[in-house]
């Protein structure tokens, strides 16, 4: 299995990106999928998660400027990104928790895509 991002970008302060990650190789289904980001010196945070289902949770930072959505035929994650602040400069990572044919689940992650929000 494997994920696949892109979307990233440099932007201005207040501008908009649209992050998108799809999923590819051997899956039934994915649970839980979604983003992160780790900026320079600092920890990974959770930015924001999506159910099959579709409910969702964010990080209190970005509630109100940032959706995320899913298209589950495609296994894709999407993060629209809008009001973008210098402070979510960051490298931006999504997962998918993927279940196989054979019953076992584990979680996934794409390759970083770089988000740089300059002031």
């Amino acid at each position: 299995v494997q994920l696949q991002a892109s979307g990233g970008g440099l932007v201005q302060t207040g501008g908009s990106l649209r992050l998108s990650c799809a999923a590819s190789g051997s899956i039934f289904s994915i649970n839980a999928m979604g983003w992160y980001r780790q900026a320079p010196g600092k920890q990974r945070d959770l930015v924001a998660a999506i159910t099959s289902g579709g409910s969702t949770n964010y990080a209190d930072s970005v509630k109100g400027r940032f959706t995320v959505s899913r298209d589950n035929a495609k296994n894709a994650v999407y993060l629209q990104m809008n009001s973008l602040k210098p402070e979510d400069t960051a490298v931006y990572s999504c997962y998918g928790n993927v279940n196989n044919f054979y019953g076992r689940g584990r979680e996934y992650w794409g390759q970083g895509t770089q988000v740089t929000v300059s002031s």
